[in-house]
């Protein structure tokens, strides 16, 4: 029986990954859970999994939700809720599935503290990947990837020699507008942006994909990830997302990893890692697909991804730098603030203004990323 802990509970990850304890319960125990501001699915999941810790995102919700949750659950809120559930059971394996930079302080609570990392929050790389890795090693903690493409590119690495890797591809569906050009983009809406063709995923997330901001973020995470150089690493429009991502080797042989677009085999496979079980997902037939289709990524029509790479490159605070505006500018467009292109014009603002910080600690990497959002609000 592995017992798991999830950060993001209520989200498109987290309620996948509760789908992956719902399909193999004699496997996985809930140790606990957090959330956001979704407090009734919460309760509910309370109550079908018997955690013994959950949080919320203020004393106001707790205060609302502890009366309606089992006799045994323990209620926290906040940041310190946050590390609470992350580091303070007796959870084998952390899901960190929240959203945004507030997930590193928690990552690295469940680090500390001996928990094997299933890794969904892009941004715990993206903003410290150099101290999330150097503290994952010396803990001995396996940082276990759940984003798909990530995922794809660790198991076609299992049993091959890291040496002799030539480069990595990252696939990308291209997100809600990939059959769009940039004048058309003018007139796109939220709601617009919303309808991913592929995947079932968060409204951050899914206006990430549609920016190519998601893909950039994943570039600098498999950086870290994988210790490779950003000129091993590429990205490759594939509509079907059906090929996951691919590793090239020395030798010019290229091992794939395919599979129906279904966030829980991924989410599985970290749960589960080394071994495979059944999953929920609809299996592939190449038969039934047909054609897979392929274009090179086109740099001027996605600048957010070009802009990524050169955060990472640059490295320091660049990243974190890039990670909070987008992050703040995502958000003003979902409140229908500012327009789609917009995004991508503040991000690049932000950057242009930035100071950057070698080798950052955990403070400058705060103060940067305050620093960033507060500018990136006013843009």
């Amino acid at each position: 029986m592995k017992k798991i802990a999830i950060l993001g509970s209520t989200g498109s990850i987290g309620t996948q990954t509760l789908d992956v304890v719902d399909m193999h319960p004699e496997h996985f125990q809930v140790e606990a859970l957090a959330a956001g501001g979704n407090t009734d699915l919460l309760i509910e999941q309370a109550r079908r999994y018997q955690p013994k810790k959950i949080s919320v995102g203020s004393k106001e919700l707790a205060d609302k939700i502890a009366p309606h949750v089992p006799a045994g659950t323990k209620v926290y809120y906040g940041s310190e809720g946050l590390i609470e559930v992350a580091a303070g059971t007796d959870a084998d394996t952390v899901v960190t599935a929240v959203v945004g930079s507030v997930g590193l302080e928690s990552t690295l609570a469940a680090i500390e503290s001996g928990k094997q990392i299933g890794l969904a929050n892009k941004e715990t790389l993206v903003t410290a990947g150099h101290i999330v890795m150097e503290r994952a090693v010396a803990k001995g903690v396996s940082i276990l990837p759940v984003d798909s493409e990530h995922s794809a590119i660790f198991q076609c690495l299992n049993g091959e020699n890291r040496s002799s890797v030539a480069g990595i591809t990252l696939t990308a569906s291209g997100g809600s507008f990939r059959h769009l050009t940039r004048e058309q983009l003018q007139q796109v809406t939220v709601e617009d942006a919303l309808k991913h063709p592929n995947w079932s995923m968060g409204s951050k997330i899914t206006i990430d994909s549609a920016t190519m901001v998601n893909k950039g973020l994943e570039v600098i995470e498999a950086h870290w990830l994988f210790g490779l150089d950003y000129e091993q690493i590429d990205v490759l429009l594939h509509p079907e997302s059906i090929i996951h991502s691919y590793v090239e080797f020395e030798d010019t042989s290229i091992i794939a990893q395919l599979g129906t677009p279904d966030m829980r085999v991924p989410i599985q496979y970290a749960l589960t890692y080394p071994d495979r079980m059944p999953s929920p997902a609809k299996r592939l037939s190449l038969a039934q697909v047909g054609q897979l289709h392929f274009r090179e990524m086109d740099m001027d029509r996605f600048p957010c991804l070009r802009m990524a790479y050169e955060c990472g490159k640059m490295g320091g605070t660049a990243t974190t730098a890039f990670n909070a505006a987008n992050e703040v500018a995502v958000a003003r467009f979902l409140r229908k603030e500012i327009s789609f292109l917009k995004i991508e014009d503040i991000i690049a603002s932000v950057l242009e203004a930035h100071q950057n910080v070698d080798n950052p600690d955990l403070e400058q990497i705060a103060a940067c990323d305050q620093d960033s959002r507060k500018l990136a609000s006013v843009l």
